[in-house]
């Protein structure tokens, strides 16, 4: 365990406040805009690997699920490592070897896939740091793995052109692991702050209230302040994405000086910064509104990311993983740019560094019809309309698990180089597409078409634009959203 000084700590972080455009309140940064280097972004990687990636079992929350008594996982821990007294979370650290990392690698693969952002997970809710940290031993450069896997992330994202952020889920810990107190087990006994398992109190019966049982205490989110700084300064991230609970009410004056210290901080840098947050957490026009597992039904005239994750089960790597089908991520990722979103696409490593061959293929597939497709997805904007379409698409977060029927009516529209861009989510088998919204008539798309081609295979195709619809005609050879770029006189 480290010991620091908080209040040093504290005092840095007002003065940087203090000297800063931005003050910890809401009235001031209700100044902030999202940066235009943001609104040109169209998918990222998201990256889900630590402690839980040991065990690989169910799901990412195992380090917690464990010591739920009556839980699968807690039953699996039993069988597979013992009793909790003698085996408890800490000791998958000395596991986690993540001998064949290479962040190199890594990177080359989600270029290839067109990423354009990688967001790693900073700390996860259990409370190990997968950086180097001077606020606590339990981190992957003092244990474990012994590498900087953040950093060694960001170097490798930057020198190939990817912006680099990172996420932080520390404020869930601090209930996280607290059922391991309510019968023996290696959670039970006094801890200090810097401890992994520091404070570990009884979870809340509602996860998603912002106020009511389960308080955050101040020394905790002092500490949670100050933890999210040292990777602000560390690692510079150009996006901070938080997953929920920071919705706290209790949390609010420290979240507005987090908030302050992090755009203060970019202004010092000469940098424009994001955050990604969820659940009204922050004053809307403050920060990018994020949905988890989701998508909204029409578009917004606002910047938004969806998160979600290639697994339907889990966000890290565990053994019997339903993986979703790259040509169904690729209809979501189209429908979401289509409505002024972002895409932020998970991927869980295994516990050694690799990935395995479904994400691998995943991932090469994204990349192929991307890379067929770039200027649509990256140099283009919406339209007026977002689409049209019989297949609704549900409005809000975790309804990913509902896997969308897209037919080949179902069609999403982007502009961009003098152009519109009309992508048919589904293939139709006798290769006739027949859009609506354009027909040739005065209200709807009155205005003459030179010609029709498709990108990345540069051919022109035949229509017919009447007062019915505009008719293309086009065959495909496989299952994957079909682009039509519109070229007007």
């Amino acid at each position: 365990m480290k010991n620091y000084d908080m209040r040093e700590q504290l005092d840095r972080i007002d003065k940087v406040i203090g000297q800063g455009p931005y003050r910890d309140d809401w009235e001031s940064l209700s100044a902030y805009r999202v940066p235009d280097w943001y609104k040109k972004l169209r998918f990222g990687i998201f990256i889900h690997y630590g402690l839980f990636s040991v065990p690989a079992y169910d799901t990412e929350w195992y380090p917690r699920m464990m010591y739920v008594k009556d839980s699968k996982a807690y039953e699996h821990h039993i069988k597979a490592y013992g009793k909790h007294t003698e085996f408890g979370l800490k000791d998958f650290i000395p596991m986690f070897k993540a001998h064949n990392f290479d962040a190199d690698r890594w990177v080359s693969i989600f270029k290839q896939a067109g990423a354009q952002y990688i967001v790693p997970v900073a700390e996860h809710h259990d409370g190990f740091q997968m950086y180097g940290s001077d606020l606590s031993s339990y981190n992957a450069v003092d244990m474990g793995p012994h590498k900087n896997i953040l950093g060694e992330l960001k170097k490798s994202a930057e020198k190939e052109g990817l912006i680099f952020g990172a996420s932080s889920h520390r404020i869930e810990h601090f209930f996280f692991l607290g059922e391991g107190r309510d019968f023996d087990s290696d959670i039970k006994g006094d801890f200090e702050r810097g401890d992994m398992y520091w404070p570990s109190v009884k979870g809340p019966k509602d996860f998603d209230a912002c106020d009511g049982e389960c308080s955050p205490t101040d020394e905790f989110m002092q500490d949670w302040l100050v933890r999210t700084c040292e990777i602000i300064d560390k690692y510079r991230p150009k996006i901070l994405y938080f997953d929920w609970w920071i919705q706290r009410v209790e949390l609010k004056p420290y979240l507005k000086k987090l908030i302050a210290y992090y755009y203060n901080r970019a202004c010092e840098w000469g940098e424009q910064a994001v955050i990604n947050y969820k659940h009204d957490a922050i004053p809307f026009g403050i920060a990018v509104p994020d949905i988890e597992r989701g998508q909204f039904a029409a578009a917004k005239p606002y910047r938004w990311q969806s998160d979600t994750a290639m697994c339907f089960n889990s966000w890290c790597h565990t053994v019997g993983n339903r993986y979703k089908e790259a040509r169904d991520i690729l209809c979501d990722l189209v429908d979401i740019v289509s409505k002024n979103g972002t895409m932020l696409l998970n991927i869980g490593p295994k516990e050694d560094g690799t990935f395995t061959d479904e994400e691998t293929a995943i991932l090469k597939e994204i990349g192929k019809w991307i890379s067929k497709n770039h200027e649509t997805l990256y140099e283009s904007y919406p339209y007026r309309i977002f689409g049209e379409g019989p297949t609704e698409v549900l409005e809000g977060g975790f309804n990913d698990g509902n896997v969308k029927e897209f037919t080949s009516r179902d069609f999403r529209f982007l502009s961009g180089n003098g152009c519109i861009y009309i992508i048919a989510l589904h293939p139709d088998e006798n290769g006739k597409y027949v859009v609506s919204n354009f027909a040739k008539k005065q209200g709807a798309f009155n205005t003459g078409i030179r010609s029709i081609i498709r990108p990345g295979y540069d051919t022109k195709l035949r229509f017919e634009h009447t007062p019915d619809g505009l008719f293309i005609h086009c065959s495909t050879e496989n299952d994957l959203p079909v682009v039509f770029r519109v070229v007007v006189e």
